[in-house]
């Protein structure tokens, strides 16, 4: 397969002054084995340097979601806090905290030349939820899933390589809206006890279920919604929707650079996989929180390495 030029992540050229980006590097790593969950098994497959740059994205992504889920910051501080963010993500002299990341994020940004739209894009994702809104719409709801997801769908294809120019990052959006409308079933309960509700208020509504007696229900501890007919038709409709762009997108791996295609196809299988499980009982969601065994995801992986 040939990869798209200017799309390849290559070696980075060290410097005397290198030091702060190795430090920076260790920081990005060890937020990524913490905090990633199912991204790191895909990761882990990653030979440097894409391996250290997926980190620094995911550390990037990560204080994103961080400074919107500060309950000790307000919501004026953390849109300024956002603005300096974006501020830093376009001009190399200002490094907001944590400072740490910043190294790191930058060489892979300049490195694999992503464009600066995702991030801009991504963190008006993350404006939505500082005063969250329901959306109305299902559109509404794409469109937050490309924001929060699709954008980093289309940057790992920089980290990783790809051919096929837009045609390959529409299907890299396709599959990451895939993943968050999997996220969005899966942390149902979760999102509810902080208020946030994902499902459009017209699906609601037509399943003849009200968003506060959605909310009061699934964010009580201890308390789960009645399985209705109608909701448990909505989880499933929407774990179609979710698989539809599954498979609409199937053809992004062929278009993936090999050295990258890996930890794509761990990632997919591990989502595909939870959402499998969801699938065969959507109302599961509302009893507790869907997840696959270490051993399945590290079966997953190794079946990955050998897709690669």
């Amino acid at each position: 397969m040939t990869t798209a030029p200017n799309n390849t992540a290559g070696p980075t050229t060290r410097t005397p002054g290198a030091a702060p980006e190795e430090a920076s590097r260790a920081f990005c790593e060890r937020i990524t084995r913490e905090q990633a969950r199912n991204f790191y098994y895909g990761m882990r497959l990653l030979s440097e340097p894409r391996r250290g740059r997926m980190y620094a994205l995911y550390a990037y992504m990560r204080a994103l979601d961080d400074i919107v889920d500060d309950p000790g910051r307000s919501a004026p501080a953390k849109h300024e806090l956002l603005d300096r963010w974006r501020e830093a993500t376009h001009a190399p002299h200002t490094a907001p905290e944590p400072a740490q990341i910043w190294p790191a994020f930058r060489d892979m940004a300049l490195a694999c030349r992503v464009p600066t739209y995702l991030f801009d894009d991504a963190i008006e994702g993350q404006r939505q939820d500082i005063a969250h809104q329901p959306p109305h719409s299902f559109e509404q709801v794409r469109e937050y899933c490309y924001r929060v997801a699709g954008t980093v769908g289309v940057a790992c294809l920089y980290i990783w390589g790809f051919s096929g120019g837009e045609t390959t990052q529409r299907l890299a959006v396709e599959r990451g809206i895939a993943f968050q409308l999997t996220n969005i079933l899966r942390d149902i309960c979760e999102d509810s006890r902080q208020g946030r509700l994902y499902l459009a208020l017209d699906d609601l509504h037509a399943a003849g279920v009200s968003p506060a007696t959605f909310l009061s229900i699934t964010g009580a501890p201890g308390a789960r919604i009645a399985p209705t007919p109608a909701l448990t038709g909505l989880l499933a409709d929407y774990a179609a929707r979710a698989r539809a762009r599954f498979q609409s997108s199937a053809a992004l791996e062929e278009r993936v650079d090999p050295a990258g295609r890996p930890a794509l196809v761990a990632m997919t299988e591990i989502y595909s996989g939870l959402l499998a499980r969801i699938e065969a009982d959507p109302a599961r969601v509302l009893r507790e929180r869907v997840s696959l065994s270490l051993m399945r995801k590290l079966r997953i992986g190794w079946r990955a390495v050998r897709a690669g």
